[in-house]
């Protein structure tokens, strides 16, 4: 029988470093460079191949037979073979064929329309193969598993792996799935910039709050953590899933592209002649962050063009872009309500943090200078590492994450509960009470949201399930009790069970791989953009709710009692209910608080007198003495 790997929780496993059998790897799965990592005995180290180089282009080269190599020499068939190369898979996990388009003049790719039957998934022609990311990705794996095995001399069975802190459910969906495909279990999907820390408090004994900046090639992330005792806490996070070093490269083709077309009068380029403008934008990035100037040559398509470049007109290029990335960690200090005073040090991570204005723009903004004795392009990877002995051999180390985006459900009038925060601490699990808005109501929708707006049409919809067999009770008599649950993963189950009968619904939440990533980062900042616009909506979808509530209470009340009111009574009462049907129909708040006000006062009356008529149907029949014993025995 083959052994079982055990996992364990930080701290709580019964024999500490019992053998190798369990020995498990921590991966950066990264757009431009994925790096792979072991740890033993609480020390780190990342596996290298045999020159000594441990990142592994995240470039994958396809044979005509359906064969890939991955890495440096899949780099370097880019010259040769440009359309059977694919590179930046990872900006496309997740994403849906629509997502695409957007995107379709600044990514390389040649997307295959989907095939009946097909979900929304993007399919890319790579070499005659119809691939998605999920298989492109699952072939990096498989070589960073591939040389672990080398390395160590036995199978590989599981891994942690890193994703972006914004990272939706799609995207780490798709990571866990691609894992699958390359014969990896996932112990747990970690957030870059926590893993990042991992490393640092280990290695530096380090503690306090610190702030860790991650800029890859195709993500951004920010995340302020305390760090105390072995316990690593994410207090706030933030970033922008579709902003990296990509973008820094983007811009340098694009001005070597213009100056090119000025020469030499070529338009519209190929998504190959794309690729080969990207490759010798890449190498200009690289050369300037350590040199103040350079020349490259543009050879597409037999014809070559020179482009001289320097630093200062570099940093003019992608100033916008990283003034972006302060913008949001500034918010992301906000979010933690810590001063930046208070923030030890800056964690550097991402090869694009190499860039000199990346570094003094973050030196700038916390006032200090940024940490990077730790390779910035391997610490992510030996933060994984230390996650992945912590959950199969045993750690004193607790790590506590955070969700990105508040979680909650859709309540009457478009409105959304939000039942988990944002920047709560994962794994967690909370419930609220929901009731019902009309009388015999015996199924609930359940609506399941994610965003930081109030109205439920402004932001994400993740999944939708009926509660049903609900006892049929006046509106508002039932309860139904709504848990959402955030694995350690990040990923969303929700339950929904009616107390009196503990009939139950449940749905794991499975998202659709046509959401777009970008809209998350956007998320946040609508949020803070529209936040008076958005409370002031709230505010009428509450009055709209509550005087529809009273609305229908009062014309029940009438089916049923109207009898007890004169004409002139009843007249009046009927023209309270127009009046305030009329208000709800508008935009005016205090309008349709002012009708409401006057149609409780007009059937006030009207309230008495259906309480008197209760009192005397429930004492019919009754004798004297019967009401003084259980009076006096009360």
């Amino acid at each position: 029988m083959a052994n079982l790997l055990q996992i364990h929780e930080p701290g709580a496993t019964p024999t500490p470093h019992e053998g190798d059998s369990g020995l498990s790897i921590g991966i950066d799965l990264g757009t431009t460079n994925s790096v792979v990592a072991i740890s033993t005995d609480g020390k780190p180290e990342v596996l290298r191949d045999e020159n000594g180089a441990a990142l592994v282009p995240s470039v994958v080269a396809y044979a005509p037979d359906g064969s890939a190599i991955v890495g440096g020499m899949a780099r370097n068939l880019l010259l040769d073979r440009p359309d059977s190369v694919v590179g930046s898979i990872k900006r496309l996990m997740g994403r849906g064929v629509e997502d695409i388009k957007s995107l379709a003049g600044t990514l390389p790719f040649d997307v295959s329309p989907a095939e009946e039957g097909e979900t929304g998934m993007v399919r890319l022609n790579v070499a005659g193969h119809r691939l998605t990311p999920v298989e492109i990705s699952a072939d990096i794996l498989r070589a960073l598993k591939e040389r672990a095995e080398d390395h160590l001399g036995h199978t590989i069975q599981a891994a942690v792996i890193t994703v972006p802190a914004y990272f939706d459910d799609a995207a780490r969906t798709a990571t866990k799935d691609a894992a699958r495909l390359a014969g990896l279990d996932v112990l747990r999907l970690v957030n870059e910039p926590t893993a990042a820390a991992l490393a640092y408090g280990l290695d530096k004994d380090a503690e306090g709050v610190y702030a860790v900046y991650d800029l890859g090639g195709g993500t951004f992330d920010i995340s302020i953590l305390r760090m105390e005792k072995g316990v690593f806490q994410v207090l706030a996070t933030g970033g922008d899933a579709a902003l990296g070093g990509d973008d820094f490269d983007h811009a340098i083709a694009e001005y070597f592209l213009d100056e090119r077309a000025g020469k030499l009068g070529e338009n519209k380029l190929t998504g190959s002649e794309v690729k080969m403008a990207l490759m010798t934008a890449r190498l200009a990035k690289e050369c300037l962050s350590h040199e103040s100037s350079g020349e490259w040559v543009l050879d597409v398509g037999g014809k070559q063009s020179r482009h001289r470049l320097d630093r200062q007109t570099f940093e003019k290029l992608i100033n916008d872009l990283v003034e972006r990335t302060l913008k949001i960690c500034q918010s992301v200090i906000d979010d933690s309500a810590i001063e930046t005073s208070a923030i030890k040090g800056v964690v550097l991570v991402g090869g694009s943090t190499r860039v000199p204005l990346v570094r003094s723009g973050v030196e700038s903004l916390f006032g200090k200078a940024p940490l990077a004795d730790i390779d910035p392009d391997e610490v992510v990877a030996i933060g994984a590492a230390l996650q992945a002995e912590a959950l199969t051999v045993g750690s004193d180390t607790l790590l506590l994450d955070v969700t990105p985006l508040s979680l909650g459900i859709e309540t009457m009038g478009g409105l959304i509960e939000k039942i988990i925060p944002r920047n709560t601490p994962i794994p967690v699990a909370k419930a609220q009470e929901f009731t019902t808005y009309q009388d015999g109501q015996t199924a609930m929708a359940i609506h399941v949201v994610q965003g930081e707006r109030e109205m439920v049409d402004q932001n994400r919809s993740l999944a939708r399930f009926e509660l049903r067999g609900i006892p049929p009770l006046t509106a508002g008599a039932a309860r139904i009790r709504v848990t959402f649950a955030v694995d350690a993963d990040g990923l969303l189950t929700v339950t929904a069970t009616e107390d009196s009968t503990a009939i139950e619904a449940e749905v794991a939440v499975k998202p659709s791989y046509g959401l777009s990533e970008e809209e998350m980062a956007a998320m946040l900042y609508d949020s803070m953009k529209n936040a008076k616009d958005d409370m002031t909506a709230r505010l009428l979808a509450e009055s709209r709710v509550e005087a529809g509530r009273n609305l229908n209470a009062v014309r029940s009340a009438l089916n049923v009692d109207g009898d007890l009111l004169d004409g002139a009574q009843r007249d009046a009462i009927d023209a309270a209910l127009e009046a305030l049907q009329a208000a709800v129909s508008g935009d005016d708040r205090d309008a349709i608080e002012g009708a409401a006000e006057a149609l409780e006062n007009i059937t006030k009356p009207f309230a008495e007198k259906r309480m008197d008529r209760g009192i005397r149907a429930a004492l019919r029949g009754a004798r004297v003495e019967t009401l003084d014993s259980e009076a006096s025995n009360g």
